[in-house]
């Protein structure tokens, strides 16, 4: 059995704090690292749901991607449902720790993981953020890479909602693309919308990201850039990923403890479609 700041000492030589955005809000949030830990959930969100689920599963360290605190509480009233969150980790003993713009930045990370589920090749990050603190090795936000199958705007759509298991997606494409095969593809996890020209620069033909707003929307068009936007919810593939990751280290390290992944679904959109008019 090891603490919690164990854990997260091993951890942020793998994806230091340094990678963060200054204006993220990265590592412990809640409780105390320094206790032992014995059933550890990862998670993309840190939801009053998601905590309830750590209770009832006996959890007691919770490795979010997602800040649990990203806006500081003002007060410490328990009828608003984020504060009350907070009381139940306290009561519980559950430590939560969160690994965010770091995650995205790091090599093997959030990126690397949205990139082998769109199967892409030839990988390199598509916003430099310049070496790795601990390894010294290149690191960067994003990536973009080769796809091995020419497919148009509406094919590759409809390979992203199969792939990432989503119901629904916003394709944005100029009319006059709709045909063109699509080799090359980038993709970076959360709300990349800022980065789209970077994108444009390396030469994709597509790029995969969330939360895309509607004027930048009509700047990709105008560039001829192809964008499926499947929501920020696709980032729920480092529930397993950071899962394997810890599992890999407990073999390295002889850790003794259980690792489970979050079950429910946080993503905060239901979409609707003209079959719901019915």
């Amino acid at each position: 059995m090891i603490s919690g700041t164990t854990l997260i000492q091993h951890f942020e030589r793998f994806a230091s704090p340094q990678l963060a955005e200054k204006w993220d809000h990265v590592g412990l949030q809640v409780g105390d690292p320094d206790r032992p830990i014995k059933k550890l959930m990862t998670t993309l969100d840190t939801r009053p749901e998601t905590v309830q689920e750590a209770i009832d599963q006996g959890v007691d360290f919770i490795f979010a991607h997602h800040p649990a605190m990203f806006h500081p509480a003002k007060d410490l009233d328990t009828r608003n449902p984020q504060n009350a969150m907070y009381a139940q980790l306290l009561a519980h003993h559950i430590t939560v720790y969160a690994a965010h713009t770091n995650l995205d930045t790091a090599n093997g990370g959030m990126n690397d993981w949205l990139a082998a589920q769109l199967h892409l090749s030839n990988c390199q990050p598509l916003v430099p953020a310049g070496n790795d603190p601990v390894s010294g090795q290149p690191v960067g936000m994003g990536r973009i890479g080769d796809f091995a199958v020419s497919m148009n705007a509406a094919d590759f759509a409809r390979y992203c909602m199969r792939i990432f298991n989503v119901s629904g997606l916003r394709l944005i494409v100029n009319p006059a693309d709709r045909d063109r095969l699509i080799h090359r593809v980038a993709v970076l996890g959360g709300a990349g919308q800022d980065f789209y020209q970077r994108a444009v620069e390396l030469g994709a033909d597509a790029y995969v990201t969330g939360d895309v707003s509607y004027h930048f929307a009509h700047d990709m068009i105008a560039n001829h850039l192809t964008v499926v936007d499947p929501g920020h919810h696709i980032e729920a593939v480092c529930e397993h990923g950071l899962a394997q990751l810890i599992r890999q280290w407990q073999q390295e390290n002889g850790w003794d403890f259980e690792v489970i992944e979050n079950r429910i679904n946080t993503d905060p959109f239901t979409l609707m479609t003209a079959a719901d008019k019915k």
